[in-house]
């Protein structure tokens, strides 16, 4: 890493604040990702059922439907107590389930589960709207890009760590790990020195409360065609992941093998991440996503070829285009937002852009037991090259297309 590219990084973890953010990410990231798989091996242990163990993954994400709605609350008042109370919660409700050993139990792990997601949408929000008064906008990008490596180093480690706890001393061992990195996270976000304004009563009723955000996404000609780029690319990607077993069959390996491709593509998100913020200031947010997302669509493509070189370099050129409209969004979000909108507008994003990903995993599901995966692939890899000519217009012609309705295109 040149030092022009090492100097921005370097800023933004010499900033205690900066530096206690990343911290709280790492801790609270190790400990979902490890309850995330844990989980489902959990139901599964106690069930045999592969649909109720799916379960788990549903409960986490359905909560996201309902962003929108749960980003007020991040506006409401200030952010770092929120923050602080989100995480003594979660780490309360999750010692409820060290009771947790029969399938009649298993209401209780849902439902814990359902609140886990409901509170990290909260959080998120929060989180993100707390960072953007608390980073200098310059270094943004390179913090998002921080954030996204250490999550996805998480993703890699945590998981592994989670099922070794879980074979050596059951789920009540993951859910009490998981408890005490909530706790440790609350102390880190207790650290900040970072002083807010209390924000100003809210104005007018919750239905409109909530809508502001999405009105305020619409209307932004750099948010809405990111927020709309990055969700129909969250759409592919989760049809992309729902092939990943058809796959390695293809490739003559076991379905562990899949573990290998997924770790192969961790790393490429983990050195993207490092490399996001100064991607950023040279190419802008939009052309940013809009490389990645055509490096995504080539590597989806390609993984079509039923060979394992080619399938690794895909894997890890996946992990690396992917993350590219993620960070781009959010941190245009951050900076194109005012800071008494932040939550709303973050949670809303968060929801157009995620949920996709839930309709692509369902539908692939579905696809993938009717279709050769390989036709699949390669129509998924020219629907994100589409959406990657589409940013890579000119913001004056993107605009007349995206404001371009339905009607005007088909004429009564």
């Amino acid at each position: 890493m040149t030092t022009k590219t090492a100097w921005p990084l370097v800023r933004v973890l010499r900033d205690r604040d900066a530096g206690l953010y990343l911290c709280a990410v790492v801790v609270s990231g190790f400990g979902t990702s490890a309850l995330w798989l844990a989980s489902g091996v959990w139901v599964k242990d106690l069930t045999g059922s592969d649909g109720l163990a799916a379960l788990c993954l549903l409960a986490l994400w359905l909560p996201t439907l309902a962003g929108p709605l749960l980003g007020t609350l991040a506006d409401r008042g200030r952010r770092k107590p929120l923050l602080i109370g989100v995480n003594l919660l979660l780490g309360a409700l999750l010692l409820t389930l060290v009771s947790l050993d029969s399938p009649g139990d298993l209401w209780l792990l849902y439902a814990v589960l359902f609140v886990y997601g409901a509170a990290g949408v909260v959080h998120d929000a929060a989180e993100s709207a707390l960072v953007a008064s608390a980073v200098d906008p310059s270094l943004l990008g390179d913090f998002n890009g921080l954030r996204m490596t250490a999550g996805e180093g998480m993703k890699l480690l945590a998981p592994l760590a989670g099922a070794g706890l879980y074979a050596a001393y059951g789920g009540a061992s993951v859910a009490l790990l998981d408890a005490a990195t909530f706790v440790l996270a609350t102390a880190l976000y207790a650290l900040l020195r970072g002083r807010e304004e209390k924000p100003a009563p809210p104005s007018g009723g919750r239905r409109r409360r909530t809508a502001e955000g999405a009105r305020h996404l619409w209307a932004h000609p750099v948010l809405r065609p990111l927020v709309l780029a990055g969700g129909a690319t969250m759409l592919c990607a989760g049809l992309n992941g729902a092939m990943v077993y058809a796959v390695v069959d293809d490739l003559g390996h076991s379905p562990a093998y899949a573990g290998v491709l997924y770790a192969v593509q961790g790393a490429g998100s983990v050195a993207v991440g490092l490399l996001s913020g100064p991607a950023l200031r040279r190419l802008g947010e939009r052309r940013f996503a809009a490389y990645g997302i055509a490096l995504l669509a080539c590597a989806v493509a390609l993984r079509a070829v039923p060979y394992d070189p080619s399938a690794l370099v895909c894997s890890a050129a996946i992990g690396a285009g992917l993350p590219a409209v993620l960070i781009a969004t959010l941190t245009s979000v951050q900076r194109e937002t005012p800071g008494p909108l932040l939550g709303r507008v973050t949670a809303t994003a968060h929801t157009l852009v995620y949920a996709p990903n839930v309709v692509g995993l369902a539908a692939g599901a579905a696809l993938v037991e009717l279709v050769d995966h390989r036709l699949v692939l390669v129509a998924l890899g020219v629907g994100l090259l589409v959406t990657a000519a589409w940013l890579f217009q000119s913001p004056a012609r993107a605009e007349r297309t995206v404001s371009r309705s339905p009607s005007d295109a088909n004429p009564a």
